[in-house]
């Protein structure tokens, strides 16, 4: 009972100060996440057993010239593409081989190309035409804890096929399922109530939040798995790190932000 307790309370104020961050003001938004970004990049070196002081340098350095400068085009394409191209290559390392190889190489370029820029394009999206709208990223987390919840609760009631058992023995098909479908819904309610964009993007965005944050929770299990930990981090009692609260909506977002940008660029 006190472990729920303990678990609920750390869930609550880490919801209030994230959703409260994003609706005060654009500056808020930026400060909170510039220090999850940088617990992010901690915990995940602990992950990968790295210890490099450059690898802040150039989240401090992207992340300001992200926000403040603000990236011209052919800037963000190219490293949008080598950031998808990236997070599509652990896709598949996931799915057709045991142990991931960034453990022995690649642990800077995957630490800078899934963790950095990910948590850049993560932050950029509720800037659409450089004005802040707050529902652009408040909406994406909603759909992901409603997908996480209920793919958690469908799972424990109704689950009987495995997922991707050799990493995470607890995910089903029938949980990812219904994490679909209530993401489905949630997309509908925001686009009903939020009045931001068209239930058809809305319902787009559920689509792209479901499937790839739920990739990106399962990489995240592997690289825990390879690492021996249950948990990235300890700051959030009851429910690990930071990264172990983000990891989904991290690798995401490029997928989110790519679909955002052909968007405006189309219509």
């Amino acid at each position: 009972m006190k472990e729920l307790l303990t678990r609920t309370l750390s869930g609550f104020l880490y919801t209030l100060i994230l959703l409260s961050s994003i609706f005060i003001s654009p500056y808020t938004f930026i400060a909170i996440f510039l220090i999850f970004g940088t617990l992010c990049v901690f915990e995940f070196q602990k992950l990968i057993h790295l210890q490099n002081k450059r690898l802040y340098i150039i989240f401090f350095l992207l992340y300001g010239m992200c926000h403040f400068l603000k990236f011209p085009l052919y800037i963000v394409v190219p490293l949008l593409i080598l950031t998808i191209v990236t997070e599509l290559f652990l896709v598949k390392d996931l799915i057709t081989i045991r142990i991931i190889p960034m453990f022995e190489k690649r642990k800077y370029r995957t630490s800078i190309f899934y963790l950095i820029t990910s948590i850049i394009f993560l932050t950029a999206i509720p800037f659409k035409e450089n004005e802040y709208e707050p529902f652009l990223i408040a909406g994406p987390l909603i759909i992901i804890w409603v997908n996480d919840s209920f793919a958690y609760l469908v799972g424990k009631n109704f689950g009987k096929h495995k997922l991707l058992e050799r990493i995470s023995p607890k995910k089903t098909i029938e949980g990812f399922l219904g994490g679909f479908v209530f993401s489905l819904i949630a997309g509908y309610l925001l686009a009903i109530f939020s009045e931001t964009l068209s239930v058809v993007i809305w319902l787009t965005i559920s689509v792209i939040m479901s499937i790839f944050g739920t990739l990106g929770d399962l990489i995240q299990s592997k690289f825990k798995r390879q690492a021996g930990v249950k948990d990235s981090g300890t700051i959030m009692p009851g429910h690990g790190g930071i990264f172990d609260r983000l990891d989904s909506i991290i690798f995401a977002s490029p997928f989110l932000y790519a679909f955002l940008l052909i968007l405006k660029y189309v219509s």
